[in-house]
């Protein structure tokens, strides 16, 4: 420990703060078009006809079997392809974690919208909604509310899983913490101050996730 300089860390804070600046709109991005296109997909299989509740599995089924990497560089280097220009490291890392993570959050609203007893739909309609309103009004608040602790436990994998940025130059958080170490040949500051942000930020999203939970249940 006397060797361990926390200089290069004071020094490299802007720096290693741009990074966890990309991180978390990386996350929060991907989180609301992941729960969005989630949500749809969780729709089409719980009441959709045949056609797209096959969609809806063959999608889930088939993102949830490959590793999040592998999509980060399909979509890396496959919609520059299909669209004729580059897109950015940023976009690309973006729709690949959307496409994926809505998969998760699909599986996640498919249990929410399943928890909704019949009685609130029936109620719905007995007051004279018709099916959308039923189910923009009644059914889907009450699936968010049902799964925000499991939607909250996602988000967390999601900004943990952000780090895989570093396979397409994206300057994260991670990224950020390892071009210092190898810079400033200071490995072991860099990755364990790496290491306590995260848990930091993680921990106390689990702690978020407990009293939600907790609060729930009384």
């Amino acid at each position: 420990m006397d060797d361990f300089d926390f200089q290069v860390i004071v020094e490299s804070l802007p720096f290693l703060l741009d990074g966890l600046v990309i991180s978390f709109q990386l996350t929060f991005l991907a989180l609301l078009a992941g729960l969005a296109w989630g949500t749809l997909l969780a729709v089409m299989r719980v009441w959709g006809p045949a056609p797209l509740r096959w969609f809806s599995a063959v999608y889930v089924n088939v993102f949830r079997s490959i590793p999040l990497i592998l999509v980060i560089f399909w979509f890396y280097f496959l919609v520059p392809l299909l669209i004729g220009r580059p897109v950015g490291n940023f976009t690309s890392a973006l729709i690949a974690f959307s496409l994926f993570e809505a998969a998760y959050y699909a599986e996640i609203m498919r249990a929410g919208l399943n928890s909704v007893s019949r009685g609130q739909v029936y109620a719905g309609q007995a007051i004279g909604l018709t099916p959308r309103q039923n189910f923009q009004y009644v059914i889907l608040p009450q699936a968010f509310r049902n799964m925000i602790p499991v939607l909250l436990t996602q988000a967390i994998i999601l900004f943990q899983d952000t780090s895989l940025v570093y396979v397409v130059a994206l300057s994260d958080f991670m990224t950020s913490a390892s071009t210092v170490a190898k810079l400033e040949g200071r490995l072991a500051e860099m990755y364990l101050f790496a290491a306590l942000v995260y848990f930091v930020i993680c921990f106390s999203g689990s702690m978020l996730v407990k009293y939600l939970q907790k609060k729930k249940v009384a």
